[in-house]
């Protein structure tokens, strides 16, 4: 036997010839390839979009290279719980060695997560959303607290469009080539910094989706926002759902010239003064600003410039605490 011929995969590494080499990384398009049939099965079973599906597993398991998805089979991040009784594996997350669920297979954690959004109360108007629309989907997980990275809906959306997930929706055949991307997928952008005063526990929190002339409606802090479509203006929204480009620009602290871009959160009643659910302070990332911080925690930018002594158009550090009530 000839042993310098032999390779051995030792802890995500390859034995080569007596020499250690890194474990190739896994792109996103072998990722796809390997796991479509198991999101398409979500689909059909339980109703999940095929496309938000597999954006969640290529976000969160970093198209399968992250350790989790290595070594636990875990390609969703999802914690022990009270309840789990499984295999477990220890991870440093938002704490040290803090506990993840450990599968035996792939196909266990991606039935696992189907059903934790299932049996989830807070997750259930989301299955009454039209099936092909994964933009709801995206910013409703956000909504029912599934992510605390405030752009959690804009990845996911930008992963299904850039690989013409949305396909899968329609059960059509992906392209047989897809954009070729080595990149992490994960470090596109940083993990929020999140303060204790944060973490709110929204395990019985529902978001609750409506319809407004077609577009999906949600409630944030007490008020409710739509999410544009691609070729929306204020002008062309405001004649679809009745309120007046004027009245749309001013319930979301715009200017009067203001432009609209696909994909944008528009709130459709007033804001709050201050947050309402519990959280109370923002940690600034890398482009936040007073505008986008009042859009995504439902708050009124003057309202928030003055609790924060700021103008509505100052300058943020990243690490700054923002108050919100």
């Amino acid at each position: 036997m000839n042993f310098g011929k032999i390779t051995v995969a030792v802890c995500g590494l390859f034995v080569v010839g007596g020499v250690l080499a890194a474990q190739p990384r896994m792109s996103r398009e072998e990722y796809i390839r390997r796991y479509k049939e198991l999101v398409l099965e979500s689909q059909e079973v339980y109703g999940i979009p095929a496309s938000v599906k597999m954006a969640q597993a290529l976000l969160e398991s970093d198209s399968g290279n992250s350790r989790l998805a290595r070594e636990a089979n875990n390609h969703f991040g999802i914690k022990c719980k009270r309840d789990w009784t499984g295999m477990t594996i220890s991870h440093d997350d938002d704490a040290k060695g803090e506990c993840f669920r450990k599968y035996a297979s792939a196909e266990e954690s991606f039935r696992d997560h189907s059903e934790f959004l299932d049996n989830s109360p807070r997750y259930q108007e989301l299955f009454k959303l039209d099936p092909l629309d994964y933009k709801g989907w995206a910013y409703g997980l956000k909504a029912a607290g599934y992510a605390t990275d405030p752009n959690y809906p804009q990845r996911l959306i930008k992963i299904i469009e850039e690989n013409r997930l949305y396909l899968l929706d329609q059960h059509k055949e992906l392209p047989e080539e897809l954009p070729r991307r080595h990149e992490p997928v994960g470090e596109q952008l940083p993990e929020p910094v999140v303060s204790a005063a944060e973490k709110i526990d929204v395990d019985n929190y529902i978001v609750s989706v409506q319809k407004l002339r077609g577009y999906a409606l949600y409630h944030n802090n007490g008020s409710q926002f739509i999410v544009a479509d691609n070729g929306d203006t204020f002008e062309s929204l405001g004649r679809k759902i009745g309120i007046s480009a004027k009245r749309l620009r001013k319930l979301n602290d715009l200017p009067a010239n203001a432009q609209l871009s696909g994909g944008e959160m528009v709130y459709v009643r007033s804001k709050a003064k201050r947050s309402g659910n519990g959280k109370l302070i923002h940690i600034v990332r890398e482009g936040d600003t007073m505008h986008s911080i009042s859009q995504q925690y439902g708050i009124r930018l003057k309202n928030l410039a003055n609790m924060n002594h700021r103008d509505v158009d100052a300058r943020l550090e990243v690490g700054q605490q923002i108050r919100l009530m």
